[in-house]
């Protein structure tokens, strides 16, 4: 469960220095969901119609994440458990998404993000 908050963690601050970089507000959902979806488009080659929804699967998951933030602010435990369902939902669907090679694409992606962010 601590490996999927990590990773929700990690997609969300991934987001966060580009939007200041371009003068957006971090605050704003849909200029981070649009931030992550460009971002992910650059690593795995999205078509534009992946990239519909993927960006579309962003914005729900960074609002479920806020609601959740919101509701579960004074209990950390339960956060953690909603946000891990989250994360399970996201990665579910973004390989619905995805061809395999892009899936692949992804994780490796992910994977190296995460290994940079550890260091």
């Amino acid at each position: 469960m601590k490996k999927s908050y990590c990773a929700l963690g990690l997609l969300l601050s991934l987001s966060a220095p580009l939007a200041t970089q371009a003068g957006q507000g971090n605050d704003n959902p849909t200029s981070r969901a649009t931030t992550m979806t460009r971002q992910i488009a650059s690593k795995v080659k999205l078509s534009e119609g992946q990239y519909v929804k993927v960006r579309k699967l962003n914005l729900q998951m960074l609002t479920a994440v806020a609601e959740l933030k919101t509701q579960y602010a004074s209990d950390p435990a339960v956060l953690d458990e909603r946000m891990a369902e989250v994360q399970m939902h996201y990665e579910w669907d973004m390989a619905a998404i995805l061809w395999p090679n892009q899936m692949t694409a992804y994780n490796q992606a992910k994977s190296t993000m995460t290994a940079l962010s550890i260091h």
